[in-house]
């Protein structure tokens, strides 16, 4: 089976600071993948690398069997990010319109695609009487346009609560199941109720991989108790707790 996403001993250098050190990791189709790790352990970064937004210090990337941000590889992928922000004034359906035409698609496939997410029902209210919830799923409306063979998704849970949670992964998990292969990035703090994935590789400091459900040892960098207070240890130095769920296998590759 070709994969989706492929990437091979991939490094990233920001002068002195190795942001990412030798990552390998390959995206079946139909595979979720989530990318968990501490602030600074290189998601974004190799997000960024995925989309074409960055080049790679060394080593390789395949999107789609493209390079990244080649005219092949950006139409095959799609991106949600953590925040979206829509025009406040516009309806559902009049936003979904307009990024149709952008993307030199039919606007009438505007309905399909809010019914598909799960807003029909609201799709001709304004985007400013939307919940966050709603928003995410129009930000997820107007990344299934075009059919993207490649959804990658950031922090897409954030700040949702349980039921809004759980609908947005029924979603993904239907997207998967048609053949997306769908890569999330999240904080490690937010592995146990963000993320449900096939499996779950961990990054630490440039770039290094832990076990699966577990979080990478980072060491802790001088200063840290004196930036949030000597009485208290940094946040990020915190013990985090192991992800498991009762359907999906965790494993690293």
């Amino acid at each position: 089976m070709t994969s989706t996403l492929t990437i091979s001993d991939l490094s990233r250098r920001f002068g002195d600071v190795a942001a990412l050190t030798g990552v390998n990791l390959s995206v079946a189709p139909g595979e979720r993948v989530a990318l968990l790790g501490h602030n600074g352990a290189g998601k974004s970064t190799m997000m960024k690398i995925i989309l074409g937004l960055i080049p790679a210090t060394s080593g390789r990337v395949s999107v789609c069997d493209a390079a990244p941000g080649s005219a092949a590889a950006r139409a095959a992928v799609a991106y949600l990010p953590e925040n979206v922000a829509f025009h406040p004034a516009l309806t559902g359906e009049e936003q979904i319109r307009h990024y149709l035409r952008l993307r030199g698609e039919s606007p009438a496939l505007a309905g399909g695609l809010l019914e598909k997410v799960g807003l029909a029902h609201a799709a001709r209210r304004r985007i400013g009487t939307y919940s966050k919830g709603m928003r995410q799923r129009v930000g997820l409306a107007q990344a299934l346009i075009g059919s993207p063979r490649l959804l990658v998704l950031d922090e897409p849970t954030s700040g949702l609560d349980p039921v809004s949670r759980r609908e947005f992964y029924a979603l993904l998990d239907d997207l998967a199941a048609k053949g997306a292969s769908i890569r999330v990035v999240a904080r490690a703090d937010r592995g146990r109720g963000a993320d449900r994935p096939d499996r779950d590789p961990v990054e630490g400091p440039a770039g290094r991989r832990g076990q699966p459900g577990r979080v990478a040892p980072q060491r802790r960098p001088a200063g840290d108790a004196a930036c949030h207070g000597a009485q208290r240890p940094c946040p990020r130095n915190r013990p985090q707790p192991a992800w498991r769920h009762p359907r999906w296998t965790a494993r690293c590759t």
